[in-house]
């Protein structure tokens, strides 16, 4: 958000906090919303055109992982997929089938086993929903490419959960091609508020049981601590890929309007403010550094050997999954 201010500081202040601001990866200041802001916006969240085309699609893996059940990705492990292997807690949407009577007769609880051989791939999707995300559409827009990766994973017939900021709430998991309009629906439900905790929510994914399988983080990454957050995600094994919405205000404020003059910005998350005399020069300076903030951002993914690809708020969605992700690598 921003305020017009009389003049109370100088071009070259107002430049060196632009510059230490976006450095550090704080949110854009023209981010700002108060209260929360919902990801539905009436529409369905994709078009049963685009389902279709999604259909024949698959997640790319780049590393050998172990699952958990039946499914449609090569294990680490070998065997045939009557091979007991372990026992974990039963959770809606799990084949009834797999349930292990033997202890819900000796114990009382409801186990199911687990096989080794042709396993199932665990999709984790980490979507921010903090307050910085709710600025120019890129709730939304990150709720459809949750959904689309989401909906390609239950086709295959893999396990998908869902987690917000912050991570110490239960996340919502989805099995099997028909629980993608439970998905759909949850994540149309999103709202965006509060603060980017991304490294605790690394912290508390990290903490959860279950094979490493794909995390998938949908953020917009304006957080201090990205970084961090970001290196110690592959800890245990999992395939990182991160896919980074922006609006176009992130990169150069005043896109969609003239933001020159004496201004009071407001950070959407923090309340923090900012006294800034925006020139055309001061603009052209914060581009300049949130280009070199997002292009680090993608050095960092890739020199962990993570996927990751740039997505614009008013970006086609049939472009980006269709053409883009493919020749990046992250689905086939």
């Amino acid at each position: 958000m921003f305020r017009r201010r009389s003049p109370a500081a100088s071009s070259r202040a107002a430049d060196a906090q632009i510059t230490d601001a976006h450095t550090a990866g704080a949110v854009a200041p023209s981010a700002s919303h108060s209260g929360s802001v919902a990801s539905g916006a009436g529409a369905p969240l994709l078009e049963p055109a685009l389902l279709a085309r999604l259909e024949a699609m698959q997640l790319v893996t780049r590393r050998r992982l172990a699952g958990a059940l039946a499914g449609e990705h090569r294990s680490t492990r070998h065997g045939s997929s009557l091979d007991f292997a372990d026992q974990r807690e039963y959770h809606p949407g799990d084949d009834f089938r797999r349930i292990d009577y033997h202890v819900l007769a000796r114990l009382d609880q409801l186990l199911i086993r687990l096989y080794e051989a042709d396993d199932d791939l665990v999709v984790r999707l980490v979507v921010d929903t903090s307050a910085s995300m709710a600025h120019g559409g890129k709730l939304r827009q990150a709720a459809r490419l949750a959904g689309a990766l989401g909906f390609i994973s239950l086709t295959r017939r893999d396990v998908v959960s869902v987690h917000t900021y912050p991570l110490d709430r239960p996340a919502p998991r989805f099995r099997g091609r028909n629980a993608s309009s439970a998905l759909f629906a949850h994540l149309a439900e999103l709202t965006a508020s509060g603060v980017t905790e991304f490294g605790a929510a690394v912290t508390h994914l990290l903490a959860r049981p279950g094979p490493a399988g794909v995390t998938i983080v949908v953020s917009d990454m304006l957080t201090p601590d990205w970084s961090d957050g970001l290196l110690r995600v592959p800890s245990r094994g999992a395939d990182l890929v991160l896919i980074h919405v922006l609006a176009a205000d992130d990169l150069r404020p005043g896109s969609h309007g003239d933001l020159r003059g004496d201004l009071e910005l407001v950070d959407s998350e923090t309340g923090e403010e900012v006294l800034v005399s925006a020139s055309e020069a001061v603009l052209d300076q914060y581009e300049r550094v949130a280009g070199d903030w997002a292009d680090d951002v993608a050095r960092r993914c890739r020199g962990l050997g993570a996927a990751y690809v740039r997505v614009m708020a008013d970006d086609d969605l049939e472009q980006v999954l269709l053409q883009a992700w493919r020749h990046e690598g992250v689905l086939r």
